[in-house]
Parts: structure tokens; C-alpha cells; sequence
């Protein structure tokens, strides 16, 4: 198995064992971790799995050599989707890159009624493409084979209307949880650690800058959320949805 600190590309796949020519951006990155022929590197391509290889050509014309294909993961047993309040600035950038350190298989952007940052058509899209991007680099430093989708904002009365119904025996209430500071019951992490499953899908709903407002916090329970605290102190909205990911997944079992 490759070393985690061995320098790690990624390229669109699926991808086969042979000389593969990289793209211009990937040389660009080549150039920036000072990689000389000879080389050794890891090469992925988010879809599982990564590839031992070495470099063979040097910049401009860059070229690699995939030796074998690894089947090793380091997903969360749980496929966790974080939808946030979009914090203002470079704070949704962060937050994209460390979901994707924590292991969040996707993240949700959400317009809602005290969002600071609001985005919708050609915009909103430009964005989810730039936080994709931040993902793909957070891959490549944390060792992670699967990209995590980093979907389009949308606005949240619209996202909880696509949700499977509370009652429509999906379990959704099971495995909703709103961030609600000062409003919601403890986490009972010994019951979550012992029913996290691989086959489930975990929603952690959490606010922008200023919360939630009342009605968007009575939609998300009618649509199945359960309203959990994170302790006394009021976390900034970037930090609350990874203090939520982080205390699950610290829990849940490794196998």
C-alpha cells in the first residue's frame, strides 16, 4: 500500500494500468510539489481505489506510469451528506475542505432565510464547481480514493421538499439531525454508534451565520430532523456541521 505522504494526483477516470500523459493542470501541480523523473506517486480517481505509479517524463510534457491498482478505502462506514447555511466568504471554502478531511460523502449548500451568502443559476453552479475543486485538492492531501460531491446551492424549503417523507418507513427520522444550540436533546452517541450502518445515509442540517429561523426549524422536523444540541457554547456556522460530523464519526464503527 502507498504511503499516505507520498505526493498524490488526481485524474479523471476510470483509469488503467500504462503510461497515462497528464493534463496541464496536473503538470502545473507536478511542478509545484518539485517531482522529478523517477519519482514515486499515488494516482487516483475518486471513483475507489488508487494507483502506485511513477513519473517518467518530466514537465512540460508530463507523464506518468500506473503500475497496479490498490483497492484500499478510507471512507466512513456511513455515507454522511452535511447541508449548511452557506457561511459568508472563504468560510464555505474551508468548510468544503475539511468535510472532505472528515469523511463527508457529500455537502449540501443551502439559501435560507438569514444566509449572508446567496447564490442561484450560472452563480450558484460556478461556486459548487470551485468547492468541488476544493474537495479534489483536499483528497489529494488526506488519502481519501472517493471524491465527495459538493452539490449546487439550493434554497432549504426546496431541499427538505425532495427528503423522503417522516412516514413513509425510510427511517428517515431515524437518521436526521438538526443542529439546534441550546434547543436540542444531548447527542446519545451510544445509541447512534450502534445502529450507524454502511447501507444508511446520515443528514446533519445545520444553520448560517444567526441559525435557522423558527419556521425553517419546524419545516426540518416535520420533514424527520431531530433537534440535537452540541453543548452550551454557540459554534460559528462553519464549525457547527464538523463538530456534528466529528462526534459521530468519532463513534461509529471502523469496520
Amino acid at each position: 500500500m502507498a504511503s499516505l505522504y507520498m505526493a498524490r494526483l488526481f485524474l479523471p477516470g476510470p483509469l488503467s494500468a500504462g503510461s497515462l500523459d497528464l493534463p496541464r493542470d496536473v503538470v502545473r501541480h507536478v511542478q509545484a510539489l518539485r517531482l522529478c523523473v523517477g519519482d514515486d506517486l499515488t494516482v487516483f480517481d475518486g471513483l475507489g481505489g488508487e494507483w502506485p505509479s511513477v513519473l517518467v517524463s518530466p514537465p512540460p510534457a508530463a507523464r506518468v506510469e500506473l503500475l497496479r491498482h490498490v483497492a484500499v478505502e478510507r471512507e466512513l462506514p456511513t455515507h454522511v451528506t452535511l447541508a449548511v447555511g452557506m457561511p459568508a466568504n472563504e468560510r464555505m471554502d474551508w468548510l468544503a475542505e475539511k468535510a472532505t478531511e472528515l469523511g463527508a460523502a457529500q455537502v449540501q449548500p443551502l439559501v435560507t432565510a438569514r444566509s449572508v451568502l446567496r447564490l442561484d443559476g450560472e452563480r450558484a453552479a460556478r461556486r459548487a464547481a470551485h468547492w468541488q475543486a476544493v474537495a479534489q485538492a483536499a483528497c489529494e492531501q488526506c488519502g481519501r480514493n472517493r471524491l465527495p460531491h459538493i452539490a449546487v446551492p439550493t434554497r432549504l424549503d426546496a431541499w427538505l421538499a425532495g427528503l423522503p417523507a417522516a412516514g413513509d418507513g425510510s427511517g428517515a427520522a431515524g437518521r436526521c439531525l438538526l443542529a439546534a444550540p441550546g434547543d436540542g436533546h444531548a447527542l446519545p452517541f451510544a445509541t447512534w454508534a450502534a445502529g450507524l450502518t454502511g447501507s444508511q445515509n446520515l443528514l446533519a442540517l445545520s444553520g448560517p451565520e444567526g441559525g435557522l429561523g423558527p419556521d425553517e426549524i419546524a419545516w426540518a422536523q416535520s420533514a424527520g430532523f431531530v433537534a440535537v444540541s452540541l453543548g452550551p457554547r454557540v459554534l460559528r456556522a462553519e464549525t457547527a456541521p464538523l463538530a456534528l460530523l466529528a462526534a459521530l464519526t468519532a463513534r461509529a464503527p471502523l469496520d
